[in-house]
Order: structure tokens, then sequence, then C-alpha cells
């Protein structure tokens, strides 16, 4: 009873106040780490809506510590939460948090926890039992530098596993790395493996499908470039290509699928200089800078250098340089939406348009730069932002390229109507060339007609016809400085063929000879017989080409086979070329082809030869 009083007065009005103080106290000299914070209740059910990881973190600025010694730390109230919206910020060293686990089921529970973003190098796990008095086991080591199959999930973003005996709770230290200096966004979501899986399987296919947007507009754009000559088309084909290189990099899908063993983080800063440059490349050639703006162009070649150098940066691995430069890169960045505006008042309207897709570039890239500093909470959205951000711009600039292409047509238009009307001022002029012309090919067809022009055996030119036709030809080659290349043919072993199989074999050889060479050369190349087994063909070729022509044809000619009755008849031709320079005549080339010819068959028949012979002319 007397225990009971004592009770009931130590309850007595003034009581609460001394108990009130007292918490205070024992609050002010109670370590903040000596009472861990509640444990996450899990169930095997999670689908990465619960994080973990802000709420108690630790900065180790020189990475010089090890869990042990992080361990005191937290046990001495050294942890505290994340003060900002979701990222460190850009600091040197490592992050260390610090959550535990509860399993509430009565079955045991394997979970996944995922860290949300790309931008980090490594990220080490320890583990205990709670309460337990031993040191943290460490668990694994996720590095983005090493192979890719060496993840225990497989998943663009690091993400680890975690099994929990029934009603067992696990206490966790995470460091993450970021290699000298970075970004770390201390949160991780819980997963159960098959939502995990399921989820990044959604989240691959809606990248795979941006990617694919891109590849399509990078062949579109190609396919534009062929047809049309533009180098606007050329140079935004490899601009959208780039962009997929760039964001399967950062993302870390280059790591997943292609460069599984041996990545660099430097490849991200590579991708992303290369991306920049592209774009500046493309910019200059679309809004016509040098041209319209020549002295913001200088801006522009300026910033394009700037990205030579963040490239030459991130391929030597100078961070200093490279971060000078990307910070520069995005100071400069709104340059290109001043000049769009500038081409669009200079009365460029597809100009407009790419400032505003410039722009969206523009703010998705600055939605990045707050949420990697901090101000912006980091979540799915703003995570996925910048590459939708990017996928936005490609498709208004490919709008702003339909405006220009509509714009370049009525002006072709425009051309078209002020040349017809030229034309048809000069109407008589033009009337009076073309009947003069007229004439003079009338004449030229009646003298002709005159000729007798066909060999009666093969039915192809005689030489008088040749030679007429040649001269012509050769004079409308000098007048338009073309090329002309004379081809002298001679069947070898012609009079071992006649005496052999007699004449009419011959006969028939000669015609074999004559239609294959029709049968592989244009209508208006000038084909030939110049008497007996020598024929001559004249085209508008150069030397190199000339030497190609004749090889196929005396290839072909190899192949021709005559019935003898007694068995099939092959035959080999010499060819000699002969190529017309300034001044020549069907007379000066025939006298070279046939010595080119005589080169030929001296070195063994079956050959073709050059005026002025040389050492590998001819070919087996």
């Amino acid at each position: 009873m007397q225990g009971f009083a004592a009770r009931e007065k130590a309850l007595s009005p003034s009581a609460p106040l001394f108990v009130l103080l007292g918490l205070f106290l024992l609050l002010l000299t109670t370590p903040l780490g000596a009472v861990p914070s509640d444990a996450i209740d899990v169930n095997g059910r999670e689908s990465g809506d619960r994080f973990t990881g802000q709420q108690e973190i630790w900065h180790d600025p020189d990475d010089s510590h090890t869990v042990e010694d992080v361990t005191r730390i937290y046990e001495s109230g050294g942890f505290g939460p994340l003060l900002s919206a979701g990222s460190t910020g850009l600091k040197k060293g490592a992050f260390w948090s610090r959550f535990a686990l509860r399993n509430v089921t009565e079955a045991p529970v394997s979970l996944n926890i995922e860290y949300v973003d790309h931008q980090l190098i490594e990220l080490a796990v320890f583990q205990r039992p709670l309460g337990a008095a031993e040191e943290f086991e460490h668990s694994l080591t996720l590095s983005m530098s090493e192979p890719f199959d060496h993840r225990p999930v497989s998943h663009n973003r690091f993400v680890f596993p975690v099994a929990l005996a029934p009603g067992q709770t696990r206490e966790f230290m995470v460091k993450f790395s970021s290699d000298e200096a970075g970004y770390v966004f201390p949160s991780m979501r819980i997963w159960n493996p098959d939502n995990l899986r399921s989820s990044h399987t959604i989240e691959t296919a809606s990248i795979a499908f941006l990617f694919g947007g891109f590849f399509l507009m990078s062949i579109f754009s190609l396919v534009g470039g062929i047809a049309t000559g533009s180098h606007t088309y050329y140079a935004y084909s490899v601009y959208a290509l780039s962009k997929i290189t760039v964001w399967a990099t950062i993302l870390g899908y280059t790591h997943q699928y292609v460069i599984r063993e041996g990545f660099e983080w430097r490849y991200m800063s590579i991708s992303g200089a290369v991306t920049i440059l592209c774009g500046l490349i493309f910019a200059r050639i679309f809004l016509q800078t040098k041209k319209f703006t020549p002295k913001l162009d200088y801006v522009v070649l300026l910033m394009m250098a700037n990205a030579s150098l963040l490239l030459i940066g991130a391929l030597l691995e100078i961070k200093i340089l490279a971060l000078v430069t990307i910070t520069l890169a995005l100071l400069l960045y709104p340059v290109m939406p001043v000049i769009g505006l500038l081409r669009w008042r200079q009365g460029s309207r597809e100009a407009i348009v790419f400032a505003v897709a410039w722009s969206v570039l523009m703010v998705g890239l600055v939605v990045q730069a707050f949420r990697d500093i901090g101000y912006v909470e980091h979540n799915f959205i703003n995570y996925y932002w910048p590459p939708f951000a990017s996928f936005t711009e490609m498709l208004t600039i490919m709008a702003a390229i339909g405006i220009k292409v509509r714009r370049l047509r009525q002006e072709k238009q425009l051309a078209e109507t002020q040349y017809r009307r030229h034309l048809e001022q000069s109407r008589e002029e033009l009337q009076d060339l073309v009947w003069a012309r007229t004439r003079e090919l009338e004449m030229a067809k009646r003298q002709a007609e005159q000729e007798a022009r066909t060999d009666p055996l093969t039915g192809i030119r005689n030489r008088r016809s040749f030679l007429a036709d040649s001269a012509l030809q050769i004079k409308l080659a000098r007048r338009q400085r073309q090329p002309v290349s004379l081809l002298m043919f001679d069947i070898d072993h012609f009079k071992a063929i006649n005496d052999a199989h007699g004449h009419g074999i011959g006969d028939e050889a000669l015609r074999s000879f004559s239609q294959t060479i029709l049968g592989q050369i244009r209508e208006t190349d000038i084909f030939g017989r110049l008497g007996g087994e020598e024929f001559g063909l004249l085209i508008p070729e150069d030397s190199k080409n000339a030497q190609h022509t004749a090889e196929r044809l005396r290839d072909y000619i190899a192949r021709i086979k005559v019935d003898t009755g007694d068995g099939t008849l092959q035959f080999t031709s010499s060819i000699g070329i002969a190529c017309g320079e300034p001044g020549c005549t069907i007379e000066s080339l025939l006298k070279h082809a046939d010595r080119a010819l005589y080169q030929a068959k001296s070195r063994g028949r079956n050959k073709v030869a050059e005026h002025p012979a040389e050492e590998g002319a001819e070919s087996h």
C-alpha cells in the first residue's frame, strides 16, 4: 500500500512538469543514432511505390571511411535526413544511407532494391540482422565498370536482391560512389522481383518505341537527302541517330545491350558531346546562319568549338575540361532560339518552329539540371522528361523542315514561272536557233542517206559510216568538253579459223562477234567494222572507264560459241585503246589504237592495251 501511495504522490499535479523536463534532458543526452528509426514493413508484394534511403544519410567527403567507421558515426548520431528535394547536388566523395526492412509475414520474402537514377559509378551493400552485435557484412558491390553479366539482377539501373526470413528484420548500409564528384540520389525503390521485371519490360518497350521514332526520323531524312541532295536532310539524319546513342548510353541501355564489358563512365560524356555537336551543325545548316546572321554565326562556331573541346575532354578523361565545356554549352544554348527568332523576323517561317523545338529541349535540360542539384524532386516524370523533350524537339524540327521544303517548292514554282516568261520573250530567237539547227541536221541526214552505211555481212556500220559518225561525235565531245575513247578489236587467229572451218564459219564468227558487242553497248556508242576481222568502237568515256569497258567486252567475246557442225568454236579478241586528247581526230585515234592493238597481240593476244602502252595495262 505504501508503494501504491508513493506512486499516487508521484502523479500529483506538479509531477508532469518534472517528467517532461526529465524526458527533454534524456533526449538531449541520448545520441540520435542510438535509437534506430523504424524498420520498413514488407510483405513480398511491393510494386515500387515505396522508397527508402533518404531518411538517414551521411556524407563521406574523402570517400575514405570503412563500414565500421560509418557504423560508429551512425551510432553517435552522425546520420540525418536528406535536406534537398532528392539529390545531394554535385559533391565529392561518397554518401552512406542506412535503413531496415522487416518481414511481417510468416513466409520467406525476396525483394529487389532499385537505385532510382543512372548517375552513379558504384553502389556497395552491407547488411546484418537488426539489433545484432555483429558488424555489417559486405553483401555485394555493383559497379559501372564491371561486366554487365556480374549484376545479380538484369536492369539498366543498379538493383540488388534482398532475402528476409519469416519475421526477420535486417539492417542495411548502402554506399553511393560517384568517382571524385557527381550527383547522388540516395533513394531506392522496393520491389517484388516479378513486379520489377514487369515494370522494366514496359519501361524498356517505351524507350524502344522512342528510339524507333528517332530511327524512323533518321531514315526518312536520309531518303529525303538522297532524293533532293539537301545537306539539311543529311545533317538531321545524323542528329537523330546521335539522339539514340546519347540517351541509350545515359539511361544505361548501351551497357545492358551493347557494351556489356569494359563500359566506361566517359562514354556518356562522349555521346553527349557528339549529340551537341551534331545538333549545332544541323542548326547552322538549317538556319543558314553564315549567310543571314553572320555575326551570330561566330557564336555558333564558338559553340561548335566548345562541343569539340567537350569531346576531347571526355576522350582524354580531362574532367575539369569536360566540366567547364559542358557548363559553357548549357549557358550558350539559349543563343539558338534567339537566332531562330531573328531568322523568323527576316521572313523564314520555319525558323520560329525551330526556335520552339530548341526551347522544348532547353526546358528538358533545365529540368534535369534542377533535379540534379536538388531543387526539383526526383520522380518518373522528370527522370524521363529530358529524353521525351528531346524526342518532341526532333518531331517539331521535322515539322520545320516540312515548312522549309514547302517554302522552297513555292520559290521554285515562282522561279519556273519567271523562267517561262523569259522563254516566251525569247521565243523568236529560239525558233531561229532551232530552225538553223534543224536545217543542219537535215543536210547531214541527206548526206548520210546517200552513202552506203551498213556492212552487208554483220549489219553494223561499215568503215566509211563509222569514220563519219565518229568524226561528228568527236567534235561534239570536244565542244562539250567530254572524254572520248576508241577501242579497236581484232579477232585472234581469224585466218586459222577460216582455214580450219571454212569461210562460212568465219562469217558466222564475225556475225556472232558483232551481235555480242551490240548487246553490251549503248545506243549512243558508235560501233563499226573497219575491215576483215577488225572492228572499232567509239565511246564517250575516259581512260579508266574505257579500260573497264574493254575488259568487260573481252570477257564476253571469250564466251561466244559457234556451232561448226563438228563441235563448238570459241575464240578471243585483242583490244587496243586510244583516248582522245585536245585536237584529236578519228584518224589519229585509229592510228594510236592500232599501235595499242599491236602491243596487245605482241603480249600474247586476248589482251587489252592502251596507247601509250604501259606495264600492267592489259589483263588476262
